[in-house]
């Protein structure tokens, strides 16, 4: 296939679709809006599963790279109560590989690794798309046979093929940051172990998630309106004065939990979540596909980046093995959407369960 396909963004997604398209022998081009591949940070971690991320690393090519890189016993998992005792782990067997953690900033470096120089063009910001046609912020437009929204939850893609926007689901994460955490905090680093520790008390919720080098990520889980920072009066780079209502809203937990709230090195990261609506559908158009959050945005229940990786490896097997690029992007919807909308009817909703955590099984 020698027709022009451009890949909007430079995520997990967007990069194996590039990578599995390339082991193909089909050109692609990836745009970016960051300035460069090391503009922000990428994130906390993730878990890739056998059955979908791991298995698009697998035809990518990657497995062995990839497991030099995972860690096993990141998948230990805890449930403690707003007193720090603990209700509940999972320890995982020797041996077992079923989803391992990976950063996602060490993800994202071996996928870029794997591509031919220069397929990712950095600073590149889409304004639209117009049939074949992009258009970016610059004032640039480039001619392309089959764009491909890779650019997650708020895709500039999306609107060529649907109407639908996210909407706020009314539960925020707020992120915090804990480096050198052994030597720096040290009780923290028990309480959650190799892998991830969480609590609840109905209201709200406490996720702590380790991190490779020494790192660990907290994301405190609360039912609040978009604008709670605000409306609170502060604003989102006032650290103590967020720590300080936190104390507030968290003034019955034990002091050994407030410690994951509070004790973080640097700011908090206010992180309203969003969805899409449910079912999300589009008429199919043979120039324009979406893959990841930018095709069926649902809650952060551990099935955002597998999904994301799933619907690349899906969407460059069927373009490769097509005569044209229409009938892969129909081939590849015709799986893909159907399959989206029953696991986003499953999670619709979830986000909300994670603060009656307490009282169920350990979410895994």
């Amino acid at each position: 296939m020698t027709s022009r396909i451009s890949i909007i963004g430079a995520g997990p997604g967007g990069l194996t679709c590039a990578r599995i398209l390339q082991k193909h022998g089909v050109p692609v081009t990836v745009y970016d809006r960051d300035p460069h591949p090391h503009a922000r940070n990428q994130g906390g971690t993730l878990d890739l599963h056998v059955d979908d991320g791991q298995l698009a690393l697998r035809e990518a090519g990657l497995t062995e790279e990839f497991f030099a890189l995972a860690r096993p016993e990141g998948q230990e998992m805890r449930r403690l109560d707003p007193a720090g005792r603990l209700l509940e782990r999972h320890v995982p067997a020797e041996g077992e590989f079923f989803r391992p953690e990976i950063d996602r900033g060490q993800l994202r470096d071996l996928l870029l690794g794997s591509l031919e120089p220069g397929t990712v063009r950095w600073g590149w910001t889409l304004d639209g798309v117009d049939g074949g046609l992009l258009r970016f912020t610059d004032g640039t437009t480039i001619e392309t046979d089959l764009v491909i929204g890779a650019d997650g939850a708020f895709s500039r893609v999306r609107p060529a093929v649907s109407t639908a926007v996210p909407e706020y689901v009314g539960i925020t994460f707020l992120e915090a940051w804990y480096e050198d955490v052994e030597n720096a905090h040290p009780d923290l680093a028990a309480l959650v172990g190799q892998g991830s520790a969480m609590a609840a008390d109905g209201d709200r919720c406490v996720f702590a998630q380790r991190n490779s080098a020494d790192r660990i990520r907290v994301y405190i889980i609360q039912r609040l309106p978009v604008d709670w920072i605000a409306a609170a009066g502060l604003n989102p780079g006032d650290t103590a004065g967020i720590r300080s209502w936190l104390l507030d809203a968290f003034a019955e937990w034990a002091p050994s939990m407030l410690r994951m709230i509070t004790e973080n090195d640097g700011p908090y990261v206010d992180r309203p979540l969003f969805a899409l609506p449910v079912p999300h559908t589009w008429e199919h158009q043979p120039t324009v596909t979406l893959l990841g959050d930018a095709a069926h945005l649902m809650p952060p229940l551990g099935v955002g980046a597998n999904l994301a990786m799933l619907d690349a490896c899906e969407l460059a097997l069927a373009l490769a093995g097509s005569g044209s690029i229409g009938e892969g992007v129909a081939a590849y919807e015709e799986t893909m959407v159907p399959r989206s909308v029953e696991i986003a009817r499953r999670l619709e909703g979830g986000a909300a369960g994670l603060l009656d955590s307490y009282d169920g099984a350990l979410v895994r």
